[in-house]
Order: C-alpha cells, then sequence, then structure tokens
C-alpha cells in the first residue's frame, strides 16, 4: 500500500464460499460485514485464477482478512499460492462451528454473528478521520 493512509481503515475480506454450511457462513458474514462497513469483501475467485489485477490488489492491501469453513483451507492455499502475505486468518470450524454437507445448506443467524464477532476481534474497525492522518 502506497502512503501512510490509502486504505488504512479498510479491511479486504476474502472468503471461501465452498459448498457445506461453513463456506456459505463466511460468505453471509463477509456480505454482512461489508454492508455494516466493517471492510470490503473482495474476490477470492480471481485471486485464485491469478488475474493479475486482483492479485495486485491483495498484495498491495495492508489489512486482509481471510475466513475458511473448514480446515482444507482453500482459501489459505489460494493466498498462500497467489504469494499475498500478511494476512489474519479464521477458521469456522476453530470457533466450534460444525461442517455439515447438508444439500439445504442452512445459515443460521447466529453463527453468522459468530463469525463476524472472530472477524471484528481480528480487525477493530477504525473509524474514519483516526489513525495516521488524524
Amino acid at each position: 500500500m502506497s502512503g501512510c493512509c490509502g486504505n488504512a481503515g479498510e479491511v479486504m475480506i476474502l472468503a471461501c464460499s465452498g459448498g457445506s454450511n461453513v463456506g456459505q457462513i463466511t460468505n453471509q458474514a463477509a456480505v454482512e460485514l461489508t454492508r455494516e462497513g466493517h471492510g470490503k469483501m473482495f474476490c477470492l475467485a480471481g485471486i485464485g485464477a491469478q488475474l493479475q489485477g486482483f492479485v495486485k490488489s491483495a498484495q498491495d492491501t495492508s489489512r486482509i482478512v481471510v475466513l475458511d469453513g473448514c480446515p482444507v483451507g482453500c482459501a489459505r492455499k489460494i493466498m498462500e499460492n497467489a504469494q499475498v502475505s500478511g494476512w489474519e486468518y479464521l477458521v469456522l470450524t476453530d470457533l466450534g462451528i460444525e461442517k455439515v454437507k447438508d444439500r439445504e445448506l442452512a445459515i443460521p443467524v447466529g453463527l453468522v454473528e459468530q463469525a463476524k464477532a472472530a472477524v471484528r476481534a481480528l480487525h477493530p474497525a477504525t473509524p474514519s478521520g483516526t489513525g495516521c492522518c488524524a
């Protein structure tokens, strides 16, 4: 990231949106955190596809949270393969959320809230007008 202020307060959120409940919960948490202004959801698939603009954006961002639903770690592996470093990492099953391969892919609100709280704990919000530019 160039300069002191840039996007210093914004968190890039990269979430696995895999085919199980925990993948869908990470995706929903990323959507809601973006809507709430806690960060900005970004395209993990673009990084995985090695699309240069997506990879460069991730490399140039100082605050990144990578969310995986389970220990398979698809999002983590994408970031490692793209040689992006310096990100925080959260796995939902480490929070005690059980992975269920349910065809209905139910997303309980309480589990989404639990995931969001864990992300907020990694990167507390930085209100505009604070930090290095204040």
